[in-house]
This record gives C-alpha cells, structure tokens and sequence, in this order.
C-alpha cells in the first residue's frame, strides 16, 4: 500500500535575514539551522554517500605520531605532520552528516562533534583506514567537546552540557546532562569540574564529579561571546570573540572571578594554552600569541595572519597548528614567541559552489582556496578525492565535456583543464572575461560564459589550448547562470530575469526574447519546450520557451530557501534552495508543480546536477553530498529486510525500537513517518521512541529496505 504524502516545510526566511553571499556559519552568530537540532531533515529523499569537505573550524593533535586531525565541513582530514614544512595527507575517510565544530583525540580514538549528527567516535588506531565505532544523536547541536575518564563532554550549543558514557565505544549513551542559560559552545575539564563557554551567558562551572548528575556550582559573565575555554594553573582563559581574551580565576569554582584579559584586535574564536602564552585563533586577525605569564596582566607577544579566517587552534612543541575556514591548516612556529612564522601549510577544497558530473567523476568548484576537485563517485556511497587543479581565482561553475572541463574563475575569466586523466587534471588553456566569470555551459566547439554586468560571452574553444571569445550579447542584468538549447542560450540574468539569445551566429549573438521574474534568476535549464529558473527567494519558476521570442510563465513554486541552482530529470526538478538544501518539485504538470520531497544539507546547497539515479549537491559548507530521491510516500519492502526486523527487532514497540548489532556501520538507519520525513537517526541495539506518538512509523536501513513499526503507548 501507498502512502499519501504530507510534506512538512520550513519556514522561509524574513526579508531582513536575505542576503546575497551566505556567511560561514559561526557558532552563535549564523550557523545554519536544521529543525533545532534534530538530525537533517528529509523527506523521501536519503543520503547515499557525500565527500564533505569544506571550511575549517576545528583541530586536535596526536603528537605522539606527528598527525593532526582537521576538521574540513563535515569531515577530517587525517594529516602527517611529522616533517612540518610539507604536511601530507593520510587519510580523508572520516565523514559526518553534520559539520565538524569540535574534534578530541585519545588513545586512537577521536571524537567528533558533528553539530546536527551529534557525537561520533571513530577508532584511528591505523590512521590510514579510520573506523567509526559508534555514534549517538543530542539534541542540540553539538559544538565542543573533550573526554575525560570514560566521559565525552559535549557542547551542545542550546542544549547546554551532555555527558555521554564511552566506555563502550560502539555504543555510546547519555549519562547526564546539565542546561545552560546560553548557548554552549565549548567545554574543558579539570578535576571534577567541566567549564562550559556558554556565549552570551560567559563561563559556567559545572560540577561533573557525579557524571549521571551533573550540576552548575559557578559562574561569571563575559562581555562577549564566549565560544572557546582553556584551562590551565588555576585559571580559565576564555576566548570571547570581540572581547578577545578574558582570563578567570577558577581557585575557587563557586566563584570564578575575571582577573585580567587582552582585547585582540579581531574576533577571538579559538584558544590554546602552553606554558606562559595563550595563542588566539582571531579570525581575520589571525593568531595572536599573548603572553600570560602575568594572568593579571596579559600582553601579546607576538602575531600571525594569513588571508583567512583562524577559527581554531592547538599547539604542541614549538608549532601552533592553526584551523582557517578558508579549509586551510596553517602551521606556525612559535620557538620565537615575539615573531611567530609560518613553516607549513594544508590546503583544502575550500567552498563547494559548483558541480558537474560526468561517467565515474563529479567536477566540483571550490570557491577558495580556488579550484577543481575530481571526485571519483563510481561506490556512490563512498566517494573519494582522485585529484585537484588549483586556478588563479575563484571557481564559481564548471562544465565537462569530452577530455576538458571548463571552469568560470571569477576575475580569472575562462580556464580551460585537461581531464583526461582525472588523477591528474592540469590547465591547458584560459581566456580572460571583462568582468567576472560567473558560469559556464559548454556545446559543439563554444563556451559560453556568463560574466555578470557583462553579459553573455561566447568562446571558441576548438583549440583548448588557445581558447578565444568571438562573440557576447551584453544581457541589461547581471548574468549569473545559462542553459544551451539548440541556436539558443538561456541566461539566468538576475534583477533582468530570463534572457533568450540566439547564438545561431556565435560571432554575432543577439537577444529574442525575454521573461521577466519576480525576484533574481541565479539559474536556469532549458528541457523540451521549458526553460526551469532558479529565482533565488521566489523559488522555482516554469516558463514556457516553445516560441523563444516570447517566453511565457506557466508555473512556479515558491522553495522556503534561496534558489541558486537547478537540475531538471524526467518529470523532476531539483533545487539547490541554500539553508533548506534539496528540494524536489514534480514539474509533470508545468502549471502546477508541487514539493515531493527534501534533504536538509548540512551547510548551504549551492549547485546540483543529476546523474545515474542521484542528485549531486554543490554543498557551500559540507562539499558534495549525493542524495537519492526515491518517489513519494513510504512503501514497506515486500520482503523482511535482513537487519531491519530480525528476531531481536519486534515490528510492535514500546519505548524502544531495538535494531541488530549486526547492522553495517558504513550505513545510517533511519526512522521515517508515513509521509517519508526523516524523524530520528537509528543505531543498532536499542533506540529510545518514547517520546514517539503513538502511530506507524517505518525503519529504512538502506536506499530500498522499509519495514513498518507500529508504537504503542
């Protein structure tokens, strides 16, 4: 039986909130919201596997063997720093389907603060091959944390402090928990005590030496924002963004009292302390190295930037390991405190903003640090970094056709790269734009390159080595996305909606027609007879194209986010729609097209494309997540699936919904309602529903097992 499907949308931001350009999702400022803290979002759609990688917020340090672990989007990456100049990647394996805000690492084992997917655990015993040992969902968003003991302490961001037992990694579970007035986003441990830096609320002191009840015994307001907390000699030093550092006596945790600070020049996101210096992650000021000898008087000693954001920090040795959310790790020796230099560096994806795929491989743009990365997405469900081409500016869209990508590079125009060989993609060509190359559709020997105020340019790239523009229409908007149909060129023209060009003669391109929008056309695919436009906040709008010279609108459906970008598959279109991320409108009927379904990304979805059955999403924060959209409404598999409802996993339930330990980890069961909306993340042994209404609810195991629940009261 069939289910009828009742979607479940999120609210659309106020005219106020909009903005053209997302921030990065700063703790406490504009991190993206997914359902208060529940896990992401969705409606019959699942996630099947992503390559997460983005901006850095975060670090931990095995120094004993020489590796950091970078939090990048919603991943690690496992790095060798054993020779400080050239750090080397070990491993990237270790993805979550949230955003890395917190990472700890203990004995082979490193804990994860995954924001919206709560806490992981991962066993990195054998760096190269990390292995996830066990998760378990909080219900805020899970910003810090650090293990003492058999404890992880969690900053749960609005849901203050929880306490998870861990002495069974494959099984983690709350033992305690303890609100805070503020929004928790980083904690340290000392003794029996936790120190939460709670945001608005400053530094609260929780006593942990009952884990199963802990309890808040101090305070002491901050004049900022406190997002990070360090603990050494007696004292807490408390990163507090624009209030720089603050330093608080903690000899007596009933009563912390501040005692002195050091007002950075930046925004003091990150804290480190090692001996008598502080070091500072102070985001567009960069590190800042403060001198503590003197608690009562902190002075800084000396300062390092580079041209990122520094969110986070640690330090071992003579080096500062610096977490910039521009993907980057910066390694920074300190030997000299007054003149810290930098001795190495990392560099990530950067922003995903742009996606092709084609065969085995998906082409993502990276914003900055500015590139291709090549994706090797032939297991969907894990797909791997093969290679990388940096550009000399930013990556805003590509196109792939035979051997070539082409990439618009923003002030860099049109860069032309070799991909025969995806392991080893490298630039071959370019051809400069006036403006700023926004994207790029390639067809027969041209691409056709959309440069914002400029227009529509058109570039013969038969010879890639020596591309050369020999056309371009000057569109009254500014350009930013376009579709090639036949002698035509759509062009998502912004303020000036949907532009028709007739490229019959590329030397000689001239506009035919046009359809205004409402609000400011950031995309557009051209299928059949309809043009499909991405009109950032009035969200997806059909227009009809069969008479190019008089393009009419027929249909529209207003997302709840931003459209930027579109793909369009059989009778489906697919909405890279910013915070709310994916969202999939049946456009059977041209005139009436409706939601069917969603997948709440983690971050922001900038771009998608469809291709083998999947949508590969453009991710700004988590990189490229591939998302299967599996019709509407719930249906139960014909058959038991194995592992969904075995001998130990009753199909009627009380309070807890227990699934097979025998589960595969590599894959998140789920617990759908009957309309398909994901509810809950499910684990293999026992998973507590109790606060469940009584009803049908289904358990999905994979992309195709459904077995029905009933839970009864």
């Amino acid at each position: 039986m069939r289910v009828a499907v009742l979607l479940v949308l999120s609210v659309a931001a106020t005219q106020a909130q909009r903005r053209e350009v997302p921030e990065p999702p700063l703790l406490g400022l504009n991190a993206p919201l997914h359902g208060e803290g529940l896990p992401l979002d969705s409606s019959n759609c699942s996630l099947v596997g992503n390559w997460p990688f983005g901006p850095s917020y975060t670090l931990a340090l095995d120094s004993a063997r020489d590796l950091v672990f970078c939090g990048s989007g919603g991943g690690v990456y496992v790095l060798d720093v054993s020779d400080s100049s050239n750090p080397g990647k070990v491993s990237e394996a270790i993805h979550t389907t949230g955003l890395v805000y917190g990472l700890c690492c203990q004995l082979n084992r490193l804990y994860v603060a995954a924001y919206t997917a709560g806490l992981q655990v991962w066993d990195v015993s054998l760096p190269s091959s990390p292995e996830l040992l066990g998760q378990v969902g909080t219900p805020g968003r899970a910003s810090g944390v650090t293990v003492a003991d058999s404890y992880a302490y969690v900053a749960d961001y609005d849901s203050g402090l929880r306490v998870i037992d861990v002495s069974d990694p494959q099984n983690p579970e709350e033992v305690g928990h303890c609100d805070t007035p503020g929004f928790a986003s980083g904690v340290a441990v000392a003794d029996s005590y936790a120190y939460v830096a709670d945001y608005d609320s400053g530094l609260r002191v929780i006593d942990i030496s009952d884990p199963t009840d802990p309890q808040e015994v101090g305070h002491c307001d901050t004049p900022g924002s406190a997002t990070g907390v360090a603990i050494s000699a007696g004292y807490a030093y408390v990163a507090g963004r624009d209030s720089g550092l603050r330093v608080i006596d903690i000899s007596n945790p009933q009563n912390p009292q501040e005692v002195g600070h050091y007002d950075t020049p930046g925004s003091a996101a990150g804290i480190a302390v090692d001996a008598s210096y502080a070091y500072v992650a102070d985001r567009d000021s960069g590190l800042r190295v403060v001198d503590i000898s003197d608690p009562h008087d902190p002075r800084e000693a000396g300062h390092y930037s580079a041209s990122a954001y520094a969110n986070g920090v640690a330090v071992a040795g003579s080096c500062a390991y610096v977490a910039y959310g521009a993907a980057e790790l910066r390694i920074v020796g300190v030997s000299d405190p007054e003149n810290p230099q930098e001795v190495g560096h990392y560099d990530g994806p950067g922003d995903a903003r742009g996606v092709a795929v084609a065969g085995d491989y998906a082409y993502v743009a990276a914003f900055a640090p500015s590139g291709v990365c090549i994706v090797d997405i032939s297991e969907p469900h894990n797909p791997r970094e093969v290679g990388y081409s940096s550009l000399p500016s930013f990556a805003r869209g590509v196109a792939v056709a035979g051997s070539y990508a082409y990439v618009a590079a923003y002030d860099s125009g049109l860069r032309v790269l070799d991909v025969s060989d995806p392991l080893d993609p490298h630039e071959v060509g370019h051809c400069s734009a006036p403006y700023a190359a926004e994207n790029v559709a390639a067809a027969d020997s041209y691409a056709y390159v959309v440069d914002y105020v400029a227009g529509l340019r058109v570039i013969d790239v038969s010879n890639p080595q020596d591309p050369q523009e020999v056309g371009y229409y000057d569109t009254p908007g500014s350009a930013l996305g376009v579709a090639v149909a036949g002698n035509y060129a759509y062009v998502a023209a912004r303020e000036s909606g949907l532009r028709v060009i007739d490229i019959s003669n590329p030397q000689d391109p001239q506009e035919v027609g046009h359809c205004d929008t409402p609000d400011q056309a950031s995309g557009v695919t051209v299928i059949g007879a309809y043009a499909y436009v991405a009109d950032y906040w009035s969200g997806l709008r059909v227009i009809d194209a069969s008479n190019p010279q008089n393009p009419q609108e027929v249909g529209y459906y207003d997302t709840p986010g931003s459209t930027r970008g579109l793909a369009v598959a059989g009778s489906y279109a697919y909405m890279a729609d910013g915070d709310p991320g994916l969202r999939v409108i049946d456009v059977s009927d041209p005139q009436d097209p409706q939601e069917v379904g969603y997948y709440d990304t983690p971050g922001y979805a900038f771009d998608v494309t469809v291709g083998g059955g999947y949508a590969y999403v453009a991710d700004y924060w988590s990189g490229l997540q591939i998302i299967e959209f599996y019709g509407t409404g719930v249906e139960e598999t014909p058959h038991r699936p194995t592992g969904a409802a075995e001998a130990n996993a009753a199909t009627i339930i009380r309070g807890v919904l227990f699934l097979p330990r025998s589960l595969d980890r590599s894959i998140t069961p789920s617990l759908l309602d009957v309309s398909g909306r994901k509810l809950l993340d499910l684990q293999p042994g026992p998973n507590d529903v109790s606060r469940l209404a009584p009803g049908v609810y289904f358990v999905r195991t994979d992309g195709t097992k459904v077995c029905k629940v009933a839970v009864l009261p």
